[in-house]
């Protein structure tokens, strides 16, 4: 295994603390009693709980050593060699400068002693003092042939649970559950072969967007990365043709991971345009997972965590790889002018070098209101593969979102003058349109009746658009994007 490898590798380089991060601790444990049979080491284990024991061969220790300090001074002083394996030790690391010092000890004298601490937790930061003495091992998960075997190792279970029923499938939807369960440990792989499987002896396409809600659940994204669980369809969304034919023809592209697949898009236009609906179709259109970065809570006041917290978010967007990653009216989130700190400037530069390295299936989808306060670095060239501009709907689109929007409220769009309505609702965006059905429901239901033109057409009325409120932003956003971006 690679595992064994790297840690014969470590080992011969005479690394004395090895860290090891993985929620997977059963599977670490096994490896690591296996390594130390093979290289003849005395093998002990340690936990909070249980204190300090034998779990391979070699002599048993004295005491139960259940103390953190306890088991470092034992471990600092005792003649090897010898691995020590402790298992979620990091909360006694965490200003602790004691239990730091003996741990240092062990390092100093592993010359002479030859004993090796490996930290095994599923998340863990080594102090800096330990750094040129320590290394981390990252564990290799597993690959496509590996998920499989255990796809049909947890049907073989489910069938002889259920009389010999066979799990109903098929291939295709077989090859899109193994590569939704890619960047996961062995163990969250069965958690989520299993979801898939038990609740109705089954993998079917509807199986998919809960594997992928779970999955992203289990890696803890700390509030700063959500996952969109209601994705749309592109039926749904009127007009965009430009933005849905450039999508159609890098479909197969992005999902075949081709070498140059595409990397994103930046939509900028009017608020209420359909941007994030666009964002949330382009994910239903792939069929694949919506992920929205949350810019809101990705600022911490403490110097450093803000930068942390994007590139924690972005690991995590690989992990769930191939997936859309929505960065909703990024300008908020990446301003940079004379009056801003320097927070936003390095939040910046951790983007950009991202975007410029990631080589991963993870489609970004930016979404600007305001062109003014967006960084050029951002906008040129090879960072993102196209702008679109999002405009006001043009009236043949209006009349589909009427249409749209009836239909979602179980009303028959043929009951209305949808060409009267889109006149009447002449500069809108689709926001206003879909606010004018609502607001035309309420006035139906006042009257304890159905909903009738004369509803829509006065809750349009009614309306003041944006379009109208805002209209000198507007023209100059309409202008600065007639030469400089697509058409949506």
């Amino acid at each position: 295994m690679a595992e064994t490898k790297d840690l014969n590798l470590l080992l011969d380089a005479q690394v004395p603390i090895i860290g090891i991060e993985s929620p997977d601790e059963q599977r670490v444990l096994a490896m690591l009693l296996r390594f130390a049979m093979q290289r003849q080491l005395t093998y002990y284990q340690w936990t909070v709980t249980q204190g300090l024991q034998l779990a391979g061969f070699g002599e048993q220790v004295a005491g139960e050593h259940q103390d953190p300090e306890e088991v470092l001074e034992h471990i600092s002083s005792t003649p090897g060699p010898a691995l020590y394996v402790l298992c979620d030790f990091h909360p006694y690391l965490e200003g602790e400068p004691k239990n730091v010092r003996y741990l240092k000890d062990v390092g100093l004298a592993h010359d002479k002693l030859k004993n090796t601490v490996v930290l095994v937790s599923h998340k863990l930061e080594i102090p800096a003092e330990l750094g040129r003495m320590s290394a981390n091992l990252n564990l290799r998960l597993p690959s496509d042939e590996e998920l499989m075997a255990m796809v049909r190792r947890e049907a073989q279970g489910w069938a002889e649970a259920n009389r010999g029923q066979k799990v109903k499938t098929d291939s295709r939807t077989l090859e899109k559950l193994i590569a939704n369960l890619r960047g996961v440990s062995h163990a969250d792989a069965q958690v989520l072969i299993r979801h898939a499987i038990y609740s109705d002896g089954a993998i079917t396409e509807s199986d998919i967007p809960g594997v992928n809600k779970l999955k992203f659940e289990l890696m803890d994204a700390e509030g700063v990365l959500h996952f969109e669980y209601d994705t749309e369809r592109f039926s749904n969304v009127a007009g965009l043709t430009n933005l849905k034919e450039w999508l159609k023809l890098r479909r197969s592209a992005f999902l075949a991971e081709q070498a140059d697949r595409p990397r994103g898009v930046l939509l900028l236009g009017v608020q209420g345009g359909g941007k994030s609906l666009a964002a949330k179709a382009i994910a239903g259109f792939w069929s694949i997972p919506l992920l929205r970065l949350d810019f809101g809570t990705l600022y911490n006041k403490f110097f450093g965590e803000s930068e942390r917290n994007l590139r924690n978010s972005l690991k995590q967007a690989e992990l769930m790889a191939p997936c859309v990653l929505w960065m909703d009216e990024i300008e908020k989130g990446l301003a940079t002018g004379q009056g801003d700190n320097a927070t936003s400037h390095r939040i910046l530069g951790t983007l950009l070098t991202w975007m410029a390295e990631n080589d991963s299936a993870v489609f970004i989808v930016a979404t600007s209101n305001d062109v003014t306060d967006l960084p050029p670095e951002l906008m040129r060239k090879g960072r993102l593969d196209e702008i679109f501009f999002v405009d006001l709907p043009t009236r043949s689109v209006r009349r589909d979102i009427f249409r749209i929007h009836l239909a979602k409220r179980d009303l028959n769009p043929d009951d209305f003058d949808l060409d009267a309505l889109a006149d009447g609702a002449a500069d809108f965006t689709g926001a206003e349109i879909e606010e004018a059905v609502v607001a035309a429901r309420y006035l139906a239901s006042d009257r304890d009746g159905a909903v009738t033109q004369k509803d829509v057409a006065a809750a349009v009325n009614r309306t003041y658009p944006i379009s109208v409120l805002r209209a000198e932003s507007i023209s100059a956003l309409r202008q600065w994007a007639q030469d400089r971006t697509i058409p949506a």
